[in-house]
């Protein structure tokens, strides 16, 4: 098979430019995540009687803890000496650098404080939140592959993509659209799971699978992925999978919990 074969893969990371202002499509794949999150997460309220415009103060705690922590996640977990030599450079979120472990941590903080100012159950709250954020992670996945970044080690699959942006020259794993499919996979699974039992769904068992599929298949993806930053290298798990670990500890917990105590929140 020669190189001619594999998937050639130069596309702008710019959708449109207005002036100086640049739209990409990773922006507008993470905001529209969010936006049908949304609107989904009201649907949710709806149907079980519940006050809709309250969706709006959740969207908010959800929106901060996602961004605030895939960026404090970033700085923490992979690069904390070039941030902390150069902190001005924390917040300039526009240059790239966000980790879905952060994001996720980010989100069960966010909720805590969310849950004891407006008097809802936290497992609960967790539950409605899974179903579409496993769906805003599947497109912040493509947007990944829209920026030609977080790709795997060289493959002789036919459907191995050759970064030309990046100056490659040998075809990688799309490791990218691996996981964005599994995400979407598990947005389906967890969406039929939420309409079979709606309110009745035990607490603790949405958010449950949500962590132990995402990040179990994060973890074996990561094996064919290559490392974010230097340190990694010789590391016998790269930083991806030890920080998986936790998560998926943590949804068998709140998996475990949902069967011993379906009301408890």
């Amino acid at each position: 098979m020669g190189i001619l074969d594999f998937i050639h893969w130069n596309v702008s990371p710019t959708l449109f430019e207005i002036g100086s202002l640049q739209i990409r499509y990773y922006g507008l794949l993470f905001a529209g995540g969010f936006l049908i999150s949304y609107y989904m997460v009201q649907k949710f309220y709806e149907r079980e009687g519940l006050d809709i415009e309250e969706v709006d103060k959740l969207t908010m705690f959800v929106l901060l803890g996602a961004v605030i922590g895939a960026r404090l996640g970033h700085i923490l977990f992979y690069e904390p000496a070039y941030y902390f030599a150069n902190p001005s450079e924390m917040i300039k979120v526009w240059h790239g650098g966000l980790a879905s472990h952060g994001g996720t941590l980010g989100i069960l903080l966010a909720l805590i404080i969310y849950v004891r100012k407006y008097k809802r159950g936290y497992l609960w709250t967790l539950d409605r939140i899974a179903v579409p954020t496993a769906l805003t992670a599947a497109f912040i996945r493509f947007g990944n592959l829209m920026n030609s970044e977080i790709y795997g080690h060289e493959t002789s699959l036919p459907w191995g993509f050759v970064f030309e942006r990046n100056h490659e020259t040998i075809p990688k794993h799309p490791t990218q659209i691996y996981e964005s499919i599994s995400y979407f996979l598990i947005f389906i699974l967890l969406w039929f799971l939420y309409k079979k039992e709606g309110k009745n769904t035990p607490q603790g068992k949405i958010v449950g699978i949500f962590l132990i599929l995402a990040f179990g298949l994060r973890f074996f993806i990561e094996f064919i992925k290559n490392n974010q930053v230097e340190f990694e290298q010789g590391m016998l798990l790269n930083m991806g999978q030890w920080l998986s670990i936790p998560m998926i500890i943590l949804g068998g917990f709140f998996l475990y919990r949902s069967n011993k105590n379906p009301l408890s929140s």
